[in-house]
């Protein structure tokens, strides 16, 4: 369904991501890992379009939308979800979500058609803020929110996008012990319908485990690992990389 090829982008002499082919399949989540400063983020970045590639292509359904920009790649069904949240902020909780869904559905300018649609827009939203444990918070500016109830209404966001490839970026950091799970359960239940794909940037390692279907590992831009999680985290490459343990020569 989505597919790198030999996706790259230089920043004047600084290579961040270094040809990097890949491809992912619905009713599967990966886990792309790598110490700080390995390009995971800025190859999120170029697959939903926040940054231009220098080379190399993005493919979805067969299409070419490398050259497209983050919205087109929205409307096609790439949905994103930031390390920093992506909100509304002075709109209430309930009309963040409202506009998602509202976005999907194609509501766009009509007055007769907002007006008939509205009340499904928001029964849908607030089914959502419920699935999140945000209905109590519904009237709330975003803004108003704490950081971890920032997190759970981007979510929130992307669920109602209904996109075919959901793009985590971390979406447990900075968020508490208690607030953390929701958000797991909630990609767990992705997950589970079977068709989707679901791409994962994650430092903890003990999510990695329990989630992934499959890891990519990055390192200095360039793809060294890739494959079930057991046998990646195991690899030389990755304790190297990670731990900063030699990985032994090759003889």
């Amino acid at each position: 369904m989505l597919e790198t090829t030999d996706l790259t982008i230089r920043f004047g002499g600084h290579v961040a991501v270094d040809h990097v082919t890949c491809r992912f399949e619905p009713g599967t989540l990966t886990a792309i890992v790598g110490p700080n400063g390995a390009g995971k983020t800025t190859y999120f970045n170029l697959i939903s379009g926040q940054l231009p590639a220098s080379e190399g292509k993005v493919e979805l359904d067969g299409e070419d939308i490398t050259r497209l920009p983050a919205s087109s790649r929205t409307r096609r069904g790439l949905g994103r979800a930031f390390q920093l949240t992506q909100l509304f902020a002075n709109l209430s909780v309930v009309e963040n979500v409202r506009l998602a869904v509202q976005a999907r559905c194609g509501g766009g300018m009509a007055l007769l058609k907002v007006w008939l649609d509205h009340d499904e827009w928001i029964a849908e939203a607030t089914d959502l803020l419920q699935q999140v444990q945000l209905a109590d918070k519904r009237d709330v500016p975003a803004a108003a929110l704490p950081h971890g109830d920032q997190r759970k209404l981007e979510v929130a966001l992307l669920m109602a996008l209904g996109p075919k490839v959901y793009m985590f970026d971390e979406p447990t950091a900075g968020m508490s012990v208690d607030d953390a799970p929701v958000v797991l359960d909630l990609i767990r239940a992705l997950k589970a319908r079977g068709d989707r794909t679901i791409l994962l940037v994650e430092h903890k390692m003990d999510v990695v485990r329990e989630l992934a279907d499959r890891i990519i590992v990055l390192h200095n831009g360039k793809l060294v690992a890739d494959g079930e999680p057991a046998a990646v985290i195991a690899s030389p490459v990755v304790q190297e990389a990670y731990l900063g343990v030699a990985a032994e020569a090759s003889t």
